[in-house]
């Protein structure tokens, strides 16, 4: 016994020593042997008398840990009972032992194990069924055999004809039946599983690979915690090492109110998995779709509604007939075009011409102004994205590429790309695959690639904004639109085509055009091109009121204006034009959007100012209070 007993002592040694089975008292918070009975120390060391002060974690050996666990699930529950823990004696035997645990009341950390010695207890349990057998008689004996050996039969015959797939495990967790459907789902035999660990052998892992703890396993909570657990999404792993979907119910069985094991029901549901995943990826590959459906029918209604939908390419002199022979040409090819032109010379309504000629033009022409977008949204707008792929992302998006898939892509304004994005955009041309921002999925591109913009290729090359690869790769067919001031003979025609053209959508009665008129549009230089003379024949609509046109021409008039005003060149208007950018920017101090920025003092959109800002190369050192014009 130990030395200097206390109150507390002498009531542990005064319990332990009434209990005729092997008992011991553990105090688990200074892992101290607190007090033992001559039946324990027999048990454990082979002498009536305990040993000295010892730790109980030297009986445990490797058995440590699930003495551990065991010692949890007392504390839980109050009470419990395991074989699952083997002691070692301090003469290093093995003992086979049931462990029965109790926290003794009002004594914090002490527990009291009851041990069973279960060599002996099955020896004796061996010598009643022994002396029973011999008092029934051989024809009792064999009486029960039948019995028992019919009714194992009937339960075989039932569980074998259950479609779903059943197995028990006792309290240790050791299969005890296997019926033929979960032997056939699963590939094992009854050999290789009775009486082993079945959840080493079929649940170890999870289906992405990690380990599938033992504890953690719903089928084990069953028959440790007495709960009935419904799982509809997890795996067992066949023979073969092929994993297969399941869904399972685990129940715990009792026998006469004692904890036994648990039987597992569980079915095969990999191919219904299956049939969702591909249902899932069919519902997702539908919704792009119809995402990119909506925004080919948003280009679809804007191309309808712009007015160059409405007109063809208006003239007769050598320039504009060379153009229609050009788009004759390259229009049934595939072959990448490159229009080049001053601004409002009608290169969209050359592309517009080209898709509407070729084999594409049931779908729509995809059209992207290349200097109309921030650079911060450029590359989504472009390739694409999917949710998550940045700050604001919150959907996936198909980009211009994958909406003209199929069909034409007008790139205009080309050499308003940054340089980054054009490098980017001639992998994805020469590759024919588009990835979207975030994905690593590339997808097939069918295009047919139309470019345009202001400058000649030279000048932007030389200039940097175009890288060469990127012309080399554009311009495989270059159609050039002429400016206005060098087709003067289609100035009658045109304006008389596009005033009707106005007069019909502002339903307004239609002006004449004088032959004063035609003079004057004659001598004017139009700096602005086609798209001047619409604008000015759409404010002579409006004033004329249906009798002569009255035109009201810009400043760079000829020299009849009666104001004397000077011709302007067009190098002279591009400088009056970025002068009096500079002068907003300097007056706002470099802000471009929102209240009080250039842009509203201009009344354009910002994007249109960050694109004239770009094409006169305006840096913050132009605008800048004190700075100087380098122009």
């Amino acid at each position: 016994m130990l030395i200097g007993m206390t109150d507390a002592q002498t009531m542990i040694d005064s319990l332990v020593s009434a209990l005729p089975q092997a008992a011991v008292v553990v105090d688990t918070a200074s892992d101290r042997v607190a007090g033992w009975n001559e039946a324990a120390a027999k048990l454990l060391t082979g002498q009536s008398e305990a040993p000295g002060d010892i730790r109980f974690s030297g009986l445990l050996g490797p058995s440590l840990p699930r003495f551990v666990v065991f010692m949890e699930e007392v504390d839980h529950r109050g009470e419990s009972w395991t074989r699952d823990v083997g002691l070692t004696s301090l003469e290093g035997q093995t003992v086979r032992c049931e462990i029965r645990a109790r926290p003794l009341p009002d004594h914090p950390g002490l527990v009291l194990l009851v041990l069973t010695d279960l060599t002996a207890f099955e020896r004796r349990t061996a010598m009643v069924e022994t002396a029973k057998m011999h008092r029934a008689g051989l024809s009792e004996w064999k009486r029960a055999e039948r019995f028992f050996a019919e009714l194992e039969r009937e339960n075989q015959l039932i569980l074998n004809a259950a479609g779903e797939g059943i197995y028990g495990v006792n309290a240790e967790g050791k299969t005890t039946f296997v019926n033929r459907a979960a032997r056939e789902m699963l590939g094992w035999t009854g050999e290789d599983l009775l009486g082993r660990n079945i959840h080493a052998i079929i649940h170890h892992h999870h289906l992405n690979g990690d380990v599938y703890p033992a504890h953690q396993c719903k089928i084990y909570q069953s028959f440790r915690f007495e709960k009935i657990n419904r799982v509809d999404d997890e795996v067992f792993w066949r023979k073969d090492g092929k994993p297969i979907r399941v869904e399972y119910v685990s129940t715990p069985i009792y026998d006469q109110q004692v904890l036994v094991g648990a039987v597992v029901i569980f079915r095969d549901i990999t191919e219904r998995k299956e049939n969702e995943r591909k249902l899932h990826e069919a519902l997702q590959e539908v919704a792009l779709l119809r995402d990119q459906l909506e925004q080919e029918n948003a280009y679809l209604q804007e191309a309808i509604t712009s007015e160059r939908a409405h007109h063809d390419i208006v003239g007769s002199s050598p320039a504009v007939k060379q153009i229609r022979t050009r788009i004759d040409l390259v229009a049934p090819t595939d072959a990448t075009v490159l229009i080049t032109g001053e601004t409002g010379t009608g290169k969209a309504l050359v592309a517009n011409a080209i898709h509407k000629a070729s084999a594409r033009s049931r779908r729509a022409m995809i059209t992207f102004k290349c200097g109309a977008v921030s650079p911060d949204d450029i590359e989504a707008e472009l390739f694409g994205q999917v949710r998550g792929a940045f700050p604001g992302s919150t959907r996936d998006k198909p980009g211009k590429l994958e909406l003209a898939h199929g069909g034409t892509l007008f790139l205009d304004d080309i050499s308003e790309l940054p340089l980054e994005t054009q490098g980017r955009l001639l992998q994805t041309l020469q590759t024919g695959t588009v990835t979207r921002l975030g994905d690593t999925r590339a997808k097939a591109l069918d295009l047919h690639v139309i470019a345009a913009m202001n400058d000649t290729p030279d000048r932007a090359v030389k200039s940097g904004k175009l890288r060469e690869d990127l012309l080399f790769f554009l311009n495989v067919f270059p159609i050039s639109c002429a400016p206005l001031r060098e087709r003067l003979e289609d100035i009658p025609v045109l304006a008389s085509h596009l005033l009707g053209i106005t007069c019909r959508r502002l339903n307004l009665a239609q002006p004449t055009i004088t032959e004063r008129a035609v003079q004057q549009m004659m001598d004017y230089r139009w700096p602005g091109n086609v798209r001047e003379l619409r604008n000015v024949l759409e404010r002579a609509a409006i004033v004329s009121g249906g009798g002569k046109i009255i035109l009201e021409l810009g400043l760079a008039q000829s020299g009849t204006n009666s104001d004397g005003a000077p011709i302007r060149t067009e190098a002279e208007m591009d400088r009056m034009i970025r002068d009096n950018l500079i002068a907003c920017l300097r007056e706002t101090g470099g802000k471009v959007s929102g209240p009080g920025g250039a842009a509203e003092l201009l009344g354009v959109r910002p994007t249109t100012l960050y694109s004239r800002i770009n094409r006169f190369g305006i840096e913050e050192s132009d605008w800048r209070v004190g700075a100087l014009s380098t122009t």
